[in-house]
């Protein structure tokens, strides 16, 4: 009788972990989450989608000499690959991903899942979901992720770039998001437990508003955006300049714009591009500022860090800008330095982002050779030591470990279990 009743117990306590498990991590807060934003653009022929090498290409197709990616990816897990006309130094052709396909935003997320980035806010062009062609590759890109971010219990969030939108776009926003939140469930946490909701509410995000560099759109056209989410039961991340605080800089000297700040739930200012090594101390002051402007407006606060940034292939070696990764020291002394600050939460810039060399996820050692340059990952770290970075200081943010200001460097251990964990799966 004993015995029946502890298998009794047994099977019981088995039925409530598997029926938790089915339910899925419920992501109530971006508080405690280290998260990336997830561009999701490249196409290759023949992936179904139509578009050719779309967002490789440079002005005379994807080739040798003409391309604008300046990191290669490391390709070694994907299951579905294309032939470029790359080649290595041993005269073997270099092949690249497709975001088109399911098995590559899959893989993606089970990276995440692996190293402890918490999730991504996946990116929506509105100057490419207003033509079909755009909206088509991206509604597939976010049936993928919203699937592969319940499969391995990642935070997954809407992300509108506003770069290209013309007055009048608001309303090709506002249509879009009410046709997600229908056709993904944004709004009912119970079957899309991974959406990310901040304040009680599904949380969307509006990247690029306040900036002073001749947009088309303006801060009329980003209230109508912020009233329509709010209207449809949004809560919003506002995207704004490095400078917006103090309204100089990068930003329009509007005060509207701080008006429109204190209306959303979350700030995050973009930092891309303004700081190297060096020079990142007194943007590491900028945060602790914007941080307490912040609390007294009621509004939470989410600091950017990026590994570094390169886009040469894009724009022309005369143009170049470059940042050096240092082998991780640069993003670690971000991330470390917001936590020290205060940060409850953080955006890194960019999981993808092969283009301006932004990118976290694993990028390859060995790359093509010709008349394209590619920056190769460094030697002395593997491919994936961004994304194990990034996990890192999603536990300090939630306390799981003690903050480490010093980089810390990627142990031999970490990466031979990592090795390990690959070749079972394989």
């Amino acid at each position: 009788m004993v015995k029946r009743i502890n298998w009794f117990i047994v099977c019981m306590l088995f039925s409530i972990g598997v029926t938790a498990q089915a339910a899925g991590k419920q992501y109530n807060s971006y508080k405690g989450l280290v998260m990336a934003g997830y561009q999701g653009w490249f196409n290759a022929p023949d992936d179904g989608a139509g578009r050719g090498w779309y967002h490789y290409t440079g002005h005379d197709g994807f080739r040798p000499g003409s391309c604008t990616i300046d990191f290669w990816p490391e390709v070694s897990e994907y299951k579905k690959l294309y032939k470029t006309e790359f080649k290595f130094a041993d005269g073997t052709p270099a092949y690249t991903f497709s975001s088109h396909d399911e098995s590559t935003v899959d893989t993606h997320f089970r990276w995440m899942k692996e190293y402890g980035l918490d999730g991504v806010f996946m990116q929506r062009f509105v100057g490419e979901i207003r033509n079909k062609s755009g909206l088509n590759h991206f509604n597939v890109v976010l049936n993928s992720a919203m699937k592969a971010a319940n499969k391995y219990e990642r935070a997954i969030c809407v992300m509108y770039d506003l770069s290209g939108m013309r007055p009048g776009d608001e309303e090709v926003l506002l249509k879009d998001i009410a046709d997600i939140a229908q056709r993904h469930a944004l709004k009912d946490h119970a079957k899309n437990p991974s959406y990310l909701y901040h304040n009680g509410k599904p949380l969307v995000t509006i990247w690029g508003v306040g900036f002073n560099d001749r947009r088309r759109y303006g801060l009329n056209e980003a209230e109508k955006i912020i009233n329509g989410l709010k209207s449809q039961g949004f809560n919003v991340m506002l995207g704004v300049p490095t400078h917006w605080r103090e309204l100089n800089g990068d930003t329009e000297s509007d005060p509207r714009l701080h008006e429109l700040i204190k209306r959303c739930d979350v700030v995050m200012p973009w930092f891309v591009g303004r700081y190297n090594e060096n020079s990142y101390p007194r943007y590491q002051k900028l945060i602790k500022d914007d941080i307490a402007w912040a609390k007294k407006n009621k509004v939470d606060y989410a600091p950017l860090a990026f590994p570094g940034f390169s886009w040469r292939n894009m724009k022309g070696h005369e143009n170049s800008v470059q940042i050096p990764r240092n082998k991780g020291s640069f993003l670690w002394k971000q991330l470390s330095g917001a936590i020290k600050e205060g940060a409850e939460m953080i955006y890194v810039a960019m999981f993808d982002e092969i283009d301006e060399g932004t990118a976290i996820f694993k990028c390859a050692k060995k790359v093509p050779v010709g008349a394209s340059t590619f920056v190769p990952i460094e030697e002395g770290i593997g491919s994936d030591h961004y994304l194990w970075l990034v996990g890192q200081a999603g536990k300090m943010l939630r306390k799981e470990k003690p903050l480490e200001m010093k980089y810390p460097g990627q142990t031999f251990f970490f990466w031979s279990i990592s090795i390990c964990f690959s070749f079972v799966r394989r």
